[in-house]
């Protein structure tokens, strides 16, 4: 139903008592964000943890999925290579992308990203963002005619969109099913017998997502990378199903190795929970996976392929994960500073971040569970979830939801997809009054 003025006045109508939390809980976060020097960084202490970023201490930011607030070093790291590329851009580029090979920055961008995968850097192919990532896997994938690719109800636009082109270049097919009828209590096992069964003699890959943006769902992608292994045991090499993963939820707020997990493709923007530049984006695949890809965009990465076209000869070997590293000039001083964005998460340590975004979105969804006029839809369990909460409030359209939080500086967001839900994500910006502020607010809308 539209949202009426009684309705707007109602969820406005503690914004005053709400401004008086200010930064509540953020400490030297708040001096942080004026424009005073950064202070120094001691990773086990979370105010300080938050004073590395200029986050507004007006608001209660949680939408921490979307888009990220660079931390210190990140930002000065940004600044260092720009300020470098303003003063000699010639030599800049020329010595730390096209000189010695050991020179070449982005070969340390791709050991930080394989440390934190838990592989190899010659795995690590640099991308722009999770689309571009999964656009250059499946699109490089050379489908034969009638093979198909299976994937689910729950994925993104951009995940559906990039098999939708291959398909259609490639002359396969695309298949979607469900997991789970009701994502609150969305079942593992339930989840991966639909994808056994759903499984034909023709499919020749599954994608899936890691964390459903639309419901906060976690699949457990190692079980069902060894469900699909099981299937593989009859198939021959070139009929064999590969898993690909849309991973960008999970990467930086989950305590798993990528690299260790089962799956055959995995793509992920850095720009988000690993909390890099802007534009920044990996993908992550073993050699023999890499193989079976058709470079899309010519790469500048990649020796052999120059040479090759140096020599008027086709490329010499099997396709390397460098080939597929998309080439023209990008923001370097980007790609290059997502090295301190890894580093950044080593210090504070994968499990405490893991913990730490668990705790507090359970915080959100056990608040939202107590309040009889709102709907969660995401599992409670923080083994089936992330950091992503989506819920409903009774008689209000999820727009009009985080239009009044907003009002009260709450930063929220409504999912994107054809059903629309509210959605909150707290990540290690936060404290526990940002929590308390938003459920405030929900709570007034009774």
């Amino acid at each position: 139903m539209s949202l009426s003025r009684r309705k707007i006045l109602a969820g406005s109508g503690i914004a005053a008592s709400s401004l008086a939390l200010g930064a509540a809980g953020s400490g030297d976060a708040a001096a942080a964000t004026k424009g005073a020097a950064p202070q120094p960084f001691v990773p086990h202490d979370w105010k300080s943890v938050r004073a590395q970023f200029l986050l507004s201490p007006d608001l209660a930011h949680l939408s921490n999925f979307f888009f990220a607030s660079n931390p210190a070093p990140v930002r000065a790291a940004i600044a260092k290579y720009r300020k470098a590329f303003d003063e000699n851009p010639y030599s800049s580029l020329e010595d730390n992308m096209f000189a010695r090979d050991e020179d070449m920055l982005w070969r340390k961008v791709c050991a930080a990203a394989a440390e934190y995968v838990g592989g190899q850097p010659d795995e690590i192919a640099l991308t722009s963002s999770t689309t571009m990532g999964l656009a250059l896997i499946y699109n490089g994938l050379r489908l034969k005619p009638g093979q198909e690719v299976l994937t689910t109800t729950h994925e993104f636009y951009p995940h559906h969109e990039s098999i939708r082109l291959a398909a259609a270049k490639w002359g396969a097919s695309m298949r979607k099913i469900p997991l789970y009828e009701s994502s609150l209590n969305f079942s593992p096992d339930e989840a991966i017998a639909r994808i056994g069964a759903a499984v034909r003699p023709r499919t020749r890959v599954v994608g899936v997502t890691w964390v459903h943006s639309g419901t906060g769902v976690r699949l457990p992608i190692a079980e069902v990378a060894a469900a699909i292994k099981d299937l593989n045991r009859n198939r021959d090499e070139a009929d064999r199903i590969l898993l690909v993963v849309d991973g960008v939820h999970g990467f930086g707020m989950v305590d798993e190795d990528v690299a260790k997990m089962g799956c055959d493709f995995f793509s992920a923007g850095t720009h988000k929970w690993i909390l890099g530049p802007h534009g920044t984006g990996i993908i992550w695949a073993k050699p023999e996976n890499w193989a079976l890809l058709q470079p899309t965009i010519p790469s500048l990465m990649a020796g052999e392929t120059l040479d090759a076209w140096r020599q008027g000869r086709p490329p010499a070997g099997p396709t390397r994960a460098a080939w597929v590293s998309p080439g023209g000039f990008f923001a370097y001083e980007h790609q290059w500073a997502t090295v301190e964005a890894f580093r950044f998460h080593r210090q504070i340590g994968r499990k405490r971040v893991q913990d730490r975004i668990a705790g507090l979105n359970s915080q959100i969804k056990e608040g939202l569970a107590r309040m009889n006029h709102v709907t969660l839809h995401t599992p409670l369990d923080p083994q089936l979830s992330a950091g992503i909460v989506c819920f409903d409030v009774r008689g209000y359209k999820p727009e009009d939801v985080v239009r009044i939080l907003r009002d009260n500086r709450v930063i929220a967001s409504s999912t994107p997809y054809a059903v629309p839900h509210v959605r909150l994500s707290a990540g290690i910006v936060n404290f526990p009054e940002d929590i308390d502020r938003a459920l405030k607010v929900i709570r007034s809308l009774a």
